[in-house]
């Protein structure tokens, strides 16, 4: 028994180690611009990808939050693990009003009637 709480102890250590401090408090319904670290033979590049946050799904160390736009007219979806060393950095840039944990009526929908309503603050 006193083992397995040791080994609690060193993950937890581990893992708080990994955290990032500079996460904004991302919702559901915010549109979020993330800064991906993409390798490409041996240069490394940034590539912003901006778009609806659908769901967070929060886990310490394994949070994350899948990110929503139309490109060319086709609906994309990506997850991020937010506290991932390839994630460079992630910008909230507007707060949308939503009712929902997950917003997956976002997917039936393209244009006009995708767009949420912004929260009043």
């Amino acid at each position: 028994m006193q083992n397995i709480l040791v080994m609690n102890d060193v993950l937890k250590t581990l893992a708080s180690e990994q955290l990032k401090a500079d996460v904004p408090e991302i919702r559901p319904g915010d549109t979020a611009r993330v800064s991906v670290r993409v390798v490409e033979g041996n240069r490394e590049r940034l590539q912003a990808f901006e778009g609806t946050v659908l769901r967070v799904r929060n886990g310490g160390l394994d949070k994350q939050i899948t990110v929503r736009r139309i490109a060319s007219g086709v609906g994309v979806e990506r997850t991020f693990l937010v506290h991932s060393p390839r994630v460079e950095k992630i910008e909230v840039t507007r707060h949308g009003h939503v009712r929902r944990a997950a917003l997956y009526f976002l997917r039936e929908r393209v244009g006009k009637s995708a767009t949420l309503r912004e929260k009043r603050r």
